[in-house]
Order: C-alpha cells, then structure tokens, then sequence
C-alpha cells in the first residue's frame, strides 16, 4: 500500500495527483510533437475540472502556467504562451496600503462625515438647509444604533458643528425626529428583515 506521506509533493493541489502523474509521464516522451499534443490533452482535463474559471480572460494561460509549475519547468513543449518566471513561487504580493480612514465619531461611520463635507460646499439656501436637517436626523438615528437609551437634540448639533468644522448650524430650536419615532420604525424594519428571512428559509426547504 501506498502512503500520501510516501508520494511526491502536490506542486497545486487542485488538480491532484493523476494531473500530476501525467505531466510526468509526458516529461518522458521523447518525440516533441508527440509531447505537445499531450500536453494539450491535459490542459484539457484542467480545463474540465477547473469549469468555474472558464469566464476569466487569461483562463487558458493560466492552465499552461500551471502545467509548467507542476512539472517544475522541466516540460519542453510548443507552448502558445510564454512560460512564467520560476520566481513567482518564490514572490511575496505586495502591501496593500491601509486607508487613513480616521473617524472621529465611530457611530455616526465614514459616510456622515463625507457627506457633511459635500453639505460644506452647497451654496446658502433651503436646499442647504434641508440637506443639513436630513444629515442631522440621519446621525441621531446612527447615534441611537449604538446608544439605545436617549439622546439630546443638542448633542446632535454640536457633533455636527465639530465635524464640519464649524461650518454648519442648525438652529438650536429646531426639532429632529423623536427619538421614540426611531426606535419603533428601526424595530419594526428588524422585524420585517427578521420576517422575509425566514420566509427564504421556509421556501428554501419546501
């Protein structure tokens, strides 16, 4: 009997070992264009396994560079591609760089600030105005994701004043929606999610 920890190394496991064994077995034969043909059998049969690659647009070069890392670049054959760089086993990717995404209230995320920064470039009117307001009650309901208990309008109003620099105000008289208003329509749209999930479920197993 033949043990997995006596067999040669899977160079891509994917394709598995009789891929394997047939590139050896056309390493060997002697006659080139006997060899090519063979090899374009077995691009075949990884074509065949691999299905769900076939809409890549490099997907049949992508086959020949793995049929060279396989048989470790010992195969000679008439290639419709350039053969890869061997130094690309051995290549680490590069650093994706992070983000500066520093945001300074993590409740209210990314997308308030950025769009209290277009609200910064509006020109005065009722259209800023409005926008502004929309923003403003868009934030208390953010803030009430996080804090279940309550919030002040003029909390609202001051974090909306320090993210725009100072560049907008709201007057403190003004009313934002009530925040029992919020919990109730943000318990309902669980309820409703909660609900049309189930339903998947349900239909899923019928």
């Amino acid at each position: 009997m033949e043990y997995n920890t006596q067999r040669n190394h899977l160079t891509i496991p994917v394709y598995g070992r009789n891929i394997q064994k047939m590139i050896d077995q056309c390493i060997a034969i002697e006659d080139r264009e006997k060899r090519t043909k063979t090899a374009e059998l077995i691009i075949n049969v990884m074509s065949q396994m691999t299905p769900k690659n076939r809409e890549i647009g490099d997907f049949k070069q992508k086959l020949w560079d793995h049929l060279m890392i396989i048989s470790d670049f010992r195969l000679d054959v008439d290639s419709p591609y350039p053969p890869p760089d061997r130094s690309i086993l051995t290549s680490k990717p590069e650093k994706v760089p992070y983000q500066d995404n520093h945001i300074r209230f993590r409740h209210y995320g990314k997308n308030i600030e950025m769009m209290i920064k277009k609200a910064v470039e509006y020109p005065e009117g009722n259209e800023k105005d409005t926008l502004v307001k929309v923003i403003a009650n868009h934030m208390k309901k953010s803030y009430l994701n996080w804090n279940r208990s309550s919030v002040d309008d003029s909390l609202i109003l001051l974090h909306l004043e320090e993210l725009s620099g100072h560049q907008l105000k709201l007057d403190t008289n003004m009313k934002l929606a009530r925040t029992s208003d919020i919990l109730v329509m943000s318990k309902k749209k669980k309820v409703s999610v909660k609900t049309n999930n189930n339903n998947k479920g349900r239909k899923k197993y019928q």
